[in-house]
């Protein structure tokens, strides 16, 4: 039944702001009023709806504001260049620094990699990639380099 997920929201502070971030990520604005803006992330089948507000709160636990971009194993290798070209900074994640991104993630069925960043409301973002690597016993995260080093 279910094939996927169609839509998530995100509150934001200043929507003419959010939208120029959102747009520098190269995702297409699909509709637009003076306090909501939705972006496609696959045209048709996806989006993220921004509403602006002022009870944009931080801290927050980020499981109720985080949405994670699926890419490619390439464009994960080059996420840090990417967003430091629009000057987005990465984020620690699961301790690893910015520096040491991506980090592969031991989810099963299979692992993943992933790069951490903010909107500018604090939003948590990510990209993950998921590896043709299925997991079948625990192993402890590490950096994309520590793990090319062991299975490339």
């Amino acid at each position: 039944m279910i094939k996927g997920l169609y839509e998530a929201h995100l509150p934001v502070r200043n929507l003419k702001r959010s939208i120029e971030f959102y747009t520098s990520l190269e995702l297409e604005l699909a509709y637009e009023t003076p306090k909501l803006a939705f972006f496609w992330i696959v045209k048709g089948k996806s989006w993220v709806g921004l509403w602006e507000t002022d009870k944009v709160e931080t801290p927050y636990h980020p499981s109720l504001r985080h949405i994670a971009f699926h890419v490619d194993i390439g464009a994960i290798r080059n996420a840090k260049v990417w967003l430091a070209d629009r000057g987005i900074e990465g984020r620690t994640a699961f301790g690893f620094s910015p520096e040491e991104q991506p980090v592969i993630l031991p989810n099963r069925p299979y692992a993943h990699a992933a790069v951490y960043f903010h909107d500018p409301d604090g939003n948590s973002l990510e990209f993950i990639a998921p590896l043709d690597f299925k997991v079948e016993e625990e192993f402890d995260m590490m950096s994309l380099a520590q793990w090319d080093q062991k299975h490339v």
